[in-house]
């Protein structure tokens, strides 16, 4: 079914991304230098959204879909469930830190980012466990 392959794409490639964002670029964040920050968070922010917003658009709408088509499966509401957590997390938490940082480099804030961004990676890598699982469940019958 074409509908969970793009779904199953969408999540493993989201997934290892946060997770590269997690133990690397968001740490190294902090050796970029006060003099260049600005800069180059603004070019974070840019590129990022081209790597990371089709990505995550096409996993919320295939979820959605996949909730729609199968309404009583437990594990697309669970899935939806996660999705929302992580949006929630991306427009209340790291948006948010990122409009701050890109004004400048504050420590704390990074700090914040970084913390916070724990929540999406826990979060993307439990619905990579269940994709996965969901895989294997179905590559069986």
């Amino acid at each position: 079914m074409m509908l969970f392959a793009l779904h199953s794409a969408a999540t493993l490639y989201m997934t290892g991304l946060i997770w590269f964002v997690q133990l690397v670029h968001y740490p190294l964040m902090a050796r970029v230098g006060a003099a260049d920050f600005t800069r180059y968070e603004l070019l974070h922010r840019h590129y990022t959204g081209w790597a990371v917003g089709p990505a995550m658009l096409l996993e919320a709408a295939t979820g959605a879909l996949l909730v729609l088509r199968f309404p009583q499966a437990l594990a697309w509401k669970l899935g939806i469930v996660l999705i929302a957590v992580i949006w929630l997390s991306t427009w209340l938490v790291q948006v948010p830190a990122h409009d701050v940082l890109s004004r400048g480099f504050d420590p704390a804030t990074l700090r914040r980012l970084v913390t916070s961004n724990w929540l999406r990676t826990a979060a993307w890598t439990a619905r990579a466990i269940l994709i996965t699982w969901m895989i294997a469940t179905n590559s069986r019958n």
